[in-house]
């Protein structure tokens, strides 16, 4: 931008290009303002922008949500008769389906067909996960079915939205088939397919299931990965058969996967709800000692525990921690906190930390705040 300005400064007019490298680097650096303010500039020097420049500018508007200025912006450019390419159209279709403007989203499809620019496999799949993730499965079908009509082979990505779809849907016998069958036939499946199944088997309730097909994937030489193995872990420890979900961590770390946050977490979280609270507290400090800091959903679900086994004090201890560590308290930490207190009747205590919740901008839980205040009436009237 420095360099920029200088040239101005000497008289050396840019051109598109210079403001096309500007606009970019600015949107890079998420200086939307200033990218947009570069746009004005270079039109009311009477430079006309061309696809690239408006390129620049729309893709990365779209990709911060700055849709609604986006297409704004792209009007008064297709008003001075700039060509669009695929790029902008897409930026600007992904852009309102993931603002669930879908009408919107196939207005300007209809729109770039008419303008003679084909709809590529981008726009298919930005469409396809909009269908899929609102279980509209028949208008996804039909989407699928266009596209080969026109020539345009759906890829894995494609296939993976529907397979998403049909498990959203509850369709756990055709999303298995369809995997097995169709994507099998045309070598389009990934661990991304599978973990999609897996993760809907465990949800089903069909937790064996879901280990076979993981014993298949494993069999075909399809890469396993952190994820693969939480989803299983969770679904086994929810089950009560940690016996399992133990034989999965070690089988996971033979292949020199390490447990992430977010399987420390889930195993702590299970542990806890079933109890087994000393379990948890050991798994949660092999997670310090493996380097991998915990944040507050970990702490969340360790004080949960705490507090359900009447431990309050120990969980109290964790809050003081967290803070120390850099793990911020949340709106949850505070309600288990303060629920465990009232439970233990230190409500001197649990209005202290309901005042630091409220200084840093948390409001108390209906629930739990109605228990405290008729603790604290209760304990008035004994008083008396």
């Amino acid at each position: 931008l420095e360099v920029f300005h200088k040239m101005v400064s000497k008289g050396r007019e840019p051109d598109v290009v210079t403001y096309t490298i500007v606009i970019d680097g600015l949107c890079k650096a998420k200086e939307f303002d200033k990218a947009v303010q570069a746009w004005e500039h270079m039109i009311e020097n009477g430079i006309k922008p061309d696809n690239k420049a408006c390129a620049a500018l729309v893709v990365g508007l779209c990709g911060d949500g700055k849709v609604d200025l986006a297409y704004e912006l792209t009007v008064g450019a297709m008003k001075g008769k700039v060509e669009f390419g695929v790029l902008i159209y897409n930026a600007l279709i992904s852009g309102f389906c993931r603002t669930g403007r879908i009408r919107r989203a196939m207005a300007i499809k209809s729109f770039m067909k008419w303008n003679g620019c084909e709809p590529d496999l981008v726009t298919y799949n930005a469409i396809l996960n909009y269908y899929c993730d609102e279980v509209m499965l028949d208008e996804a079908e039909k989407l699928v079915m266009e596209m080969e009509s026109c020539g345009i082979e759906p890829d894995v990505y494609s296939y993976n939205q529907l397979l998403k779809g049909l498990c959203n849907s509850n369709q756990l016998d055709k999303a298995y088939m369809f995997m097995v069958k169709k994507m099998e036939a045309k070598g389009l499946r990934d661990k991304v397919s599978y973990n999609t199944v897996i993760e809907a088997f465990c949800k089903g309730g069909q937790t064996r299931r879901a280990y076979k097909l993981f014993e298949g994937m494993r069999r075909r030489g399809i890469e396993l990965d952190v994820v693969t193995f939480t989803i299983l872990i969770k679904a086994f420890l929810r089950e009560g058969s940690s016996a399992m979900a133990e034989k999965l961590l070690n089988q996971m770390r033979g292949m020199n996967l390490s447990p992430d946050r977010i399987l420390y977490t889930t195993i702590i979280d299970c542990l806890c709800k079933s109890r087994e609270i000393g379990t948890a507290y050991g798994v949660f400090l092999d997670m310090v000692e493996q380097g991998i800091t915990p944040d507050v959903i970990s702490y969340n679900a360790l004080i949960n525990g705490l507090c359900k086994s009447s431990r309050v004090s120990e969980a109290m201890h964790l809050y003081e921690e967290m803070q120390i560590r850099g793990a911020h308290p949340d709106e949850v930490t505070f309600k288990l906190l303060i629920g465990g207190l009232v439970q233990e009747k230190k409500l001197e205590l649990a209005c202290r930390l309901w005042d630091q919740m409220m200084e840093k901008g948390f409001t108390l839980d209906k629930t739990v705040s109605a228990a405290l205040i008729e603790a604290i009436h209760l304990q008035d009237a004994a008083n008396k």
